[in-house]
């Protein structure tokens, strides 16, 4: 089940977090896995980890916000791997600031990587995807890491809520065009609740200083209280539903968005 055998998957934002977990769980699957970051040193750390427990994997150099990363990441997919099948769009940031208080600055470096470098990713991956699809039992996949932010309100980071919600709605949008032109690539969306990486502890400074207390590990505690599982997730919650949404088990899933957060939007 949920297995990638013979798969090649690209992972921006693969060096650590959500981002490593998955490609180390991908290899785990059979794919062979290119990891995209632009923190060099860490997305080393993370192949030579897949390598030691028996997988493949590679590092690009990727900065979403430019073409020239994205086709350097491509081109390192087909000459070492002879395509690719997957497209993990993971890279995003998080703000945490009131948006009344955010600079021009602020602005055009969320939206450069949450939304433009989920474009550029789609736009300049699909001609190897469509190519590899066309051979593939239920064609080639791209999952885009949206939140849960993208579904409802967020009132620590509006702009970021902006940013995923545009990310909710370009994942079906493209599903559609796609779908439209026959080609064979299915674009799913993940929506993960409040997970403990270095983005969630963000989250957790921003909610203590808009209550002006500073206590973080009491924000912790009360953003573990909202979601009704009983804990906060972890990076391998949302890896695992990214394997499956790439996997042919869900070759009948295209335009969905999974969510996985813990029962937190079923309030």
């Amino acid at each position: 089940m949920n297995r990638l055998d013979g798969k090649v998957a690209l992972i921006s934002g693969g060096a650590r977090g959500i981002g490593g977990q998955t490609a180390k769980r991908m290899a785990e699957a059979g794919a062979k896995v290119v990891v995209g970051d632009i923190l060099e040193e860490r997305a080393k750390e993370t192949v030579a980890e897949i390598e030691a427990a028996g997988g493949n994997a590679k590092f690009v150099f990727l900065d979403v916000t430019r073409e020239a990363g994205w086709n350097s990441a491509v081109a390192l997919a087909s000459d070492a791997y002879g395509g690719l099948d997957i497209l993990v769009n993971n890279a995003g940031i998080f703000l945490g600031r009131e948006f009344e208080e955010a600079t021009d600055a602020d602005w055009d470096k969320i939206v450069a990587i949450n939304l433009k470098g989920v474009y550029l990713g789609t736009k300049l991956c699909a001609p190897a995807l469509r190519e590899r699809g066309k051979s593939s039992p239920h064609g080639s996949a791209i999952v885009n890491l949206a939140s849960i932010a993208g579904l409802v309100g967020s009132q620590l980071d509006p702009i970021y809520s902006m940013t995923k919600g545009g990310v909710t709605l370009f994942t079906k949008s493209t599903a559609l065009a796609f779908g439209r032109k026959g080609d064979r690539i299915r674009v799913n969306s993940i929506h993960p609740g409040v997970i403990e990486t270095d983005m969630g502890a963000q989250t957790f400074t921003s909610r203590a200083a808009q209550v002006s207390s500073n206590d973080v590990d009491a924000a912790k505690d009360q953003s573990r209280r909202l979601h009704p599982i009983g804990r906060l997730g972890v990076p391998d919650d949302i890896a695992l539903g990214i394997v499956f949404l790439a996997s042919d088990d869900a070759g009948f899933m295209t335009g969905a968005g999974l969510v996985v957060d813990g029962g937190l939007t079923a309030q």
